[in-house]
């Protein structure tokens, strides 16, 4: 029996067993059956009913929402190795056969530069690599239902959260960021540009602690980045070597966003801007 027809049993068959009974009892029954015998006898008769039938068909219908809750499970795991697989391919697998295919031609050079070769090429492809594992690991932390809504711990600020702590950071959070109607690729590209910025200040800056605000929504928003670390000169904001900061502009333009950098000895900012970028920060009436 299918799902739909073994509820419709459910709702029809008592009903279906309760006016034949009583049909039966009183256009046949009557001489033998008191009124008040047979008032005793109907619910008797029904519950004789369910659990003969209702029982066995409610348990049916457990077996089969198990069944299906299992498929679901298989299936999610299924296209989650899918997009694991997706992943390696697209950006690892590939990165790394011209990661080789560098290395052969670097070592050919070797000789014929007397170790002037240019490693700049190979450690731009190595980063590469560096962030598509990265990448790969951060889409499949994320749980599955962050694209239909948003709990606690799917939110924008709770993942943030999550980044700072694998980073072993004290986050300074001010958030005021409408988190409904973001797309997913809008919200993976602004989640990887934050955590570039986040493990860029741990591993560069030499900082305990980070500064995190956003103020706006999925339209025209605001998010800024401050730490108070070293800094670093403000040509280098544009230095080709600065794959972080490369990066993070490639990702900030295809979104159509701003990407600005501010550094000084003891304070950085990386600021991410979308749409009109949200000229009013929080609190002033926009």
């Amino acid at each position: 029996m299918s799902y739909k027809f073994t509820k419709w049993l459910i709702l029809i068959v008592p009903t279906l067993v309760v006016g034949v009974w009583e049909v039966v009892r009183h256009q046949f029954l009557m001489p033998y059956v008191s009124m008040e015998l047979g008032n005793v006898l109907t619910p008797i008769l029904l519950f004789a009913v369910s659990i003969t039938l209702l029982y066995r068909w409610f348990a049916y219908l457990e077996r089969m929402q198990e069944e299906l809750q299992r498929e679901r499970a298989l299936k999610a795991r299924l296209e989650q190795r899918e997009q694991l697989a997706r992943e390696l391919h697209d950006g690892i697998a590939q990165s790394l056969f011209l990661l080789s295919v560098k290395v052969d031609r670097a070592e050919r050079r070797q000789p014929a530069s007397n170790g002037a070769y240019d490693w700049n090429e190979l450690r731009k492809t190595i980063h590469e690599v560096n962030r598509y594992v990265r990448e790969a690991i951060s889409d499949l932390r994320i749980p599955p239902n962050v694209k239909e809504g948003e709990t606690d711990e799917t939110s924008m600020s709770a993942l943030i959260r999550r980044i700072a702590a694998e980073q072993q950071l004290t986050l300074r959070l001010d958030w005021h960021l409408e988190e409904t109607n973001w797309l997913p690729k809008a919200k993976m590209e602004l989640l990887s540009c934050v955590r570039e910025a986040v493990v860029n200040a741990a591993k560069h800056a030499g900082v305990q602690d980070i500064e995190i605000t956003s103020w706006g929504d999925n339209r025209d928003f605001v998010m800024k980045i401050i730490d108070h670390g070293c800094g670093f000169a403000p040509e280098d904001a544009v230095n080709l070597r600065r794959y972080g900061l490369r990066i993070m502009r490639e990702r900030a333009n295809e979104m159509g966003w701003e990407l600005l950098v501010a550094s000084q000895t003891g304070r950085t900012t990386i600021e991410i801007r979308g749409g009109d970028g949200c000229d009013e920060g929080p609190g002033t009436g926009r």
